[in-house]
């Protein structure tokens, strides 16, 4: 069977697919997107920017992200009046160092990565990958209501 949109990126060692997620400060999924790994991240993130703000509207004010998308995404940020703020360890750190602000969109790959569907790339089609991604956390805020309910 052939997949849609694989590719290959040997700098991050991903075959197939990679995922990019747009995340509130508690890790409430309000966007995600699945392409082909080949393609560069900073520019493909720039589809998401519309999403994004018809669904937040005029409450964004600032977005965080890492190195991939400082160049043409933050540009893209700018002309539509939104601050992006790179988040990257500190210079004079050697070895691992949690880096800042990241944690709370790898802490939402890690809640998702509970869900077998998500933990491989087992889908056929892109919006079949990306729904998965929006059933795991619509899963996850289920969870947290009920808990919340029962206390």
């Amino acid at each position: 069977m052939i997949y849609e949109e694989r590719g290959l990126d040997p700098n991050k060692r991903v075959n197939g697919r990679k995922r990019q997620l747009v995340v509130d400060t508690e890790g409430r999924l309000w966007v995600a997107r699945v392409h082909a790994a080949n393609e560069a991240d900073g520019p493909i993130a720039c589809a998401l920017i519309d999403d994004v703000l018809w669904r937040v509207g005029e409450w964004l004010e600032k977005v965080l992200g890492d190195q991939a998308y400082n160049g043409v995404f933050a540009q893209e940020l700018r002309e539509w009046g939104i601050d992006f703020e790179k988040a990257s360890r500190p210079e004079s750190a050697q070895g691992f160092v949690p880096v800042a602000k990241r944690w709370v969109v790898e802490r939402t790959i890690a809640w998702t990565n509970f869900f077998r569907r998500i933990v491989k790339d087992y889908e056929y089609t892109v919006s079949s990958s990306v729904s998965w991604l929006y059933l795991a956390n619509i899963q996850i805020m289920l969870q947290r209501t009920d808990h919340q309910c029962q206390t």
